[in-house]
């Protein structure tokens, strides 16, 4: 696997090395779990949901990770200190199952987060047509990921929503994917996408700020009544879609859109102000 640390260090199975150190890297398995978590003011966003389910990943494929959550915890403290506290997304990717001590890495990623006009014009999607094997689990799929990525740089796409064989819409190829219409949401039901740990916390956040979320299938004709979409993710929050292939939504900053954007936003702040986990 191609190594991806950045920065002055990283972590693997809780020693400290020189991200100069590339050997570690070559003996990565194919078949990784992975979770992706971003870094503010010193605190890893939403940390107990991410280890959760990291864990969950793990269990779905047959595995147990050994390493409990305080470990994990202190390995991410030095990991942050080392690289002098940059806020960025760091990597937790746990592979070599098969062997007797699994290879458990923690590093900093390229982080790139959309800047303000982005948000304001709204983003280019495509669709592409393809499942994951098993969605609920976040799994390292090198080919998928490469195809995907041929796919949106030729079409000039910031993201490529997945299609079933059914013709049903069900998450991005690194975010998962919201409909709006009405007063309402709508995005794929949870056993058909992986459920990102900002997909949680939107949930939680539309059920406070009084919008109902309609987890249903939505058929890729269907996305032509909604009234606009939107993509989650670790480094995107809440980013409004501009259009998909050639299908132009007529809203792009949906009420329903914006209310939900700034309860993210005030649930990150939150968040950080009253983190105890990471001060234990």
């Amino acid at each position: 696997m191609k190594k991806e640390a950045i920065l002055d260090f990283f972590i693997a199975n809780g020693g400290l090395y020189s991200t100069k150190e590339d050997e570690i890297f070559q003996h990565i398995q194919s078949q990784s779990i992975y979770e992706v978590i971003r870094v503010m003011d010193r605190i890893p966003l939403y940390l107990e949901a991410h280890l959760e389910r990291m864990r969950k990943s793990a269990e779905l494929l047959g595995y147990k990770i050994l390493k409990s959550d305080q470990e994990i915890i202190d390995e991410m403290k030095k990991l942050i200190e080392a690289n002098k506290g940059p806020e960025m997304n760091i990597k937790l990717l746990c592979s070599n199952f098969h062997e007797k001590n699994h290879l458990f890495l923690q590093y900093f990623v390229e982080s790139h987060y959309p800047e303000e006009k982005i948000y304001d014009k709204g983003i280019h999607t495509i669709l592409f047509h393809s499942q994951r094997e098993n969605p609920n689990a976040k799994v390292v799929n090198l080919d998928l990921r490469k195809k995907i990525s041929e796919k949106m740089k030729l079409e000039g796409a910031f993201e490529a929503i997945l299609v079933n064989q059914e013709g049903y819409i069900t998450e991005g190829s690194r975010s998962n994917i919201f409909f709006v219409k009405g007063e309402q949401a709508y995005t794929a039901p949870p056993g058909e996408v992986l459920l990102g740990v900002t997909r949680m916390r939107i949930m939680e956040i539309c059920e406070k700020v009084g919008v109902n979320v309609i987890e249903e299938h939505i058929h890729e004709k269907e996305m032509l009544q909604m009234e606009g979409a939107f993509m989650t993710g670790t480094s995107v929050n809440v980013l409004p879609i501009h259009s998909i292939g050639n299908h132009v939504f007529t809203d792009i900053h949906h009420s329903v859109t914006e209310k939900i954007a700034q309860g993210y936003q005030a649930d990150m702040i939150e968040y950080t102000n009253s983190c105890k986990i990471w001060s234990s």
